[in-house]
């Protein structure tokens, strides 16, 4: 069994940042994301962001990862900075793990999950995919869905590793919960912000294997290379099925 990374900003004396700045992350990305709809509400008369073109849900995202982003990088001048406190960092061979892991858990874990949640739910695959098949349906033409693609394969799992797995990971653990608590929390966390009941269950099991992956390395870089192969495994199957 690999040695645990060692942990210098567990120590509150020299890195004095936790839940606080979750908090105020959460809250000014939600703010920021609603002061932009309701600009592009008064330029383009959208009432409410589901009627937003692709680029428009791209407008939507930058003040919204800006809110989250924000907070880590704030937290990180009450400390040893963001790649030092948060484990902002990349190695080879997360490629290789990563990638395949999140792959895996959308093409075999989440059928086999959503199997007897359905069942007992009365509900079918067609409503599972449909926040996912709506925010596609807005891809029109290749670039339409090289924006997509950048959106949910390259923006989502770098701004949501760093503020789930980085900031408020490492600020459950500063408040004493063990490594498993920590885990949990985080991918509860992470599943509810979705807004989404029936894909609870499987954002919040990718966001347990996130944060074990994150928790066991010390760094980000293998949470977020498997977030990108799981989001992108889904745009791929979006984009047969279209």
């Amino acid at each position: 069994m690999p040695e645990r990374p060692e942990r210098p900003w567990l120590d509150p004396a020299t890195h004095r940042w936790g839940l606080g700045e979750v908090g105020v992350g959460l809250v000014a990305a939600f703010l920021l994301a609603q002061i932009a709809l309701s600009i592009l509400d008064g330029v383009a008369g959208w009432t409410d962001i589901a009627q937003a073109p692709m680029w428009g849900q791209a407008v939507v995202q930058v003040p919204l990862w800006g809110g989250y982003l924000g907070s880590v990088v704030w937290a990180g001048t009450k400390g040893s900075g963001v790649v030092g406190d948060f484990g902002l960092t990349f190695r080879p061979i997360d490629v290789p793990i990563g990638l395949p892991i999140g792959v895996a858990l959308q093409l075999l874990v989440l059928p086999v999950l959503y199997g007897p949640i359905l069942w007992l739910t009365r509900q079918d695959q067609d409503q599972l995919s449909a926040p996912a098949r709506e925010l596609s349906d807005k891809a029109h033409g290749p670039w339409g869905w090289v924006l997509f693609a950048l959106i949910v394969v390259v923006g989502a799992p770098l701004v949501e590793e760093l503020f789930f797995r980085g900031l408020l990971l490492r600020s459950l653990q500063k408040r004493g919960l063990s490594d498993v608590w920590s885990c949990v929390a985080c991918a509860a966390v992470f599943a509810a912000i979705h807004l989404q009941p029936l894909q609870f269950a499987g954002l919040f099991v990718a966001g347990l294997v996130f944060s074990v992956l994150a928790v066991r390395t010390g760094r980000l870089g293998p949470s977020i290379l498997t977030h990108a192969g799981f989001n992108g495994a889904s745009v791929v199957l979006l984009y047969l099925h279209r």
